[in-house]
């Protein structure tokens, strides 16, 4: 197939384009995102992309999530999405967030979780979600909106928790968690690209998550990393902790299971490739 993405020197769409490559696939991209609003159509119609996997939006931690560059975001990718149409594209595939969902306590659910995002990233990704919806009810390409859950791996930023982690070890630095007991799902980043080609290749429509379906605590990555850097000792826990407004966020991933898709990653290796890679 031929695969369009957005974002393709960023953390995903990295990962995704060199997977994808080595399946077989023929991959073409944007580099920087800000040419979301002046794509080079006439290039891309000449490369005539079979679907496209849209990637590119801020995700700078601690910036992200209330930045006024998501309403930007959510403008372009529209008029992107229309504009991939156009050039003969038969799939769009674009990453939302977990954090459209609602805090639960629960594995959130595709089609029975409440949807109710609260920052601005969160709300620009659900209304492109709509919109794109909209369109694709209305003749437009074919839709999957896959829901990324908390991707770590080699690549990340090295603001990211894990990154950070390693850094603060690595230098004999305390380390005090402020959520330990925080419970997310976190992906490794290579199975994030598996899962996103499984999509892709399976012609999916609708919403989907990516996760493993299974929750780590803080301490837990702190641990391990620990561990993997042989820094016992210098991990303590706030108390009392900070709160957290999204204390439990686990995908339900039946339907990313139901194309075939399985981890390759458990926690303890995931993170060693993390760490190897910072050396």
């Amino acid at each position: 197939m031929k695969l369009f993405v957005t974002g393709s020197t960023g953390f995903v769409g990295k990962a995704f384009c060199a997977y994808a490559r080595a399946q077989g696939h023929e991959v073409a991209g944007l580099e920087r995102p800000w040419r979301l609003d002046a794509p080079p159509w006439e290039d891309i119609r000449r490369f005539a992309p079979d679907a496209c996997l849209h990637t590119a939006w801020i995700a700078t931690p601690g910036e992200y999530l209330n930045s006024p560059l998501n309403a930007d975001y959510l403008r372009w990718s529209r008029e992107f999405a229309r504009g991939m149409r156009d050039a003969g594209a038969r799939h769009f595939v674009a990453l939302g967030t977990c954090i459209e969902y609602a805090p639960s306590n629960r594995k959130l659910c595709e089609e029975t979780s409440e949807v109710s995002p609260r920052s601005p990233y969160a709300l620009s990704k659900n209304a492109l979600r709509q919109a794109l919806a909209d369109d694709s009810r209305q003749g437009g390409m074919p839709l999957a909106w896959a829901r990324l859950f908390f991707p770590y791996g080699p690549g990340e930023h090295p603001n990211r928790l894990s990154s950070a982690l390693v850094r603060q070890l690595r230098q004999a630095e305390s380390v005090g968690l402020k959520t330990p007991a925080s419970i997310k799902d976190y992906i490794h980043i290579d199975d994030v690209a598996r899962a996103l080609l499984k999509v892709i290749e399976s012609r999916f429509e609708g919403v989907i998550n990516i996760g493993v379906g299974e929750g780590v605590a803080v301490r837990e990555i702190a641990g391990t990393i620990a561990r993997i850097l042989a820094k016992p000792g210098l991990v303590s826990e706030a108390s009392p902790s900070q709160p957290d407004d999204y204390p439990f966020v686990v995908a339900d991933v039946k339907k990313l299971e139901s194309l075939g898709w399985r981890p390759q990653y458990d926690l303890a290796n995931g993170l060693k490739t993390l760490v190897d890679s910072l050396q």
